[in-house]
Order: C-alpha cells, then structure tokens, then sequence
C-alpha cells in the first residue's frame, strides 16, 4: 500500500490568528514576525470595535490583543470574544506593564502576557506556548 505524501501535512492542524493593535506599525510587525508553518494570519483590527466584527467573519483561534485602543479597549474586547468563543487564546501584548493591568486582563480570559518592546523570538515562543496548552 502506498502512502499519500501529503497526507501528513493534509492532517496538521492549522491555526488562525487575528492581531488587534491600534499602531498600524505593531500590527505589520507581529504579522512579520510570525514565524510558524501551521499559523495563518486571517485579519488584522486597529481597536476592540472592529477586533469583534472581525472575529465574527474570521473565527480566529489566536489572538494577539493591545489593552490601550480607542473606541474598545483590550480589556472590554478581550471578555466579549471570550463571550462569543470560550475556547478563544488571548495574548497580550502591551506596554502597560503594571501587574493590576495583567491580572485584570487575565481575569477576563486572556492567557497570556507579553510587554512592549519584545523580540521575535519572545512573540514566536509565546504563541507556541498558547498553541501548546489548547
């Protein structure tokens, strides 16, 4: 019997990530540094308005959430898609680094922590560390 060659890449998981950043900047950056294979990048929101609509057309697996934006923060945005997908993995990636902040978002659902400025490295290893513990 002959084995499909793809049939192994055919059964990976993938992964869809929605970034919300109101810096137009931070946002390209994450996309760019997104180093992982089976992670797709499916839509990208400048505040927690649009983050919510635009889960709703991309029904993302990943999110990497800013906490200061107009019109929505992070906070707020953060318990309405855990509201509309409880198995939703927030990261956090913001320069309020005062642990309240922190604790407050992870007390809405977030799962994880990451602080302005950051590496390559420190993003890639925190949203494989969410891709882990799903």
């Amino acid at each position: 019997m002959e084995l499909n060659g793809n049939a192994a890449a055919d059964s990976k998981r993938s992964f869809k990530l929605m970034i919300v950043d109101d810096s137009n900047i931070m946002r390209r950056r994450i996309e760019r540094s997104q180093q992982m294979d089976d992670l797709e990048v499916v839509g990208a929101a400048c505040n927690g308005l649009e983050a919510i609509e635009l889960f709703q057309k991309t029904d993302p697996d990943i999110v990497t959430m800013d906490l200061t934006m107009p019109q929505m923060d992070g906070i707020e945005c953060i318990e309405r898609l855990v509201e509309l997908k409880p198995s939703i993995r927030i990261l956090v990636i913001s320069a309020l680094s005062d642990k309240a902040t922190a604790v407050d978002a992870m007390e809405k659902g977030a799962n994880g922590f990451l602080n302005k400025p950051f590496t390559d490295r420190q993003l890639n290893e925190a949203i494989a560390e969410l891709i882990r513990e799903r």
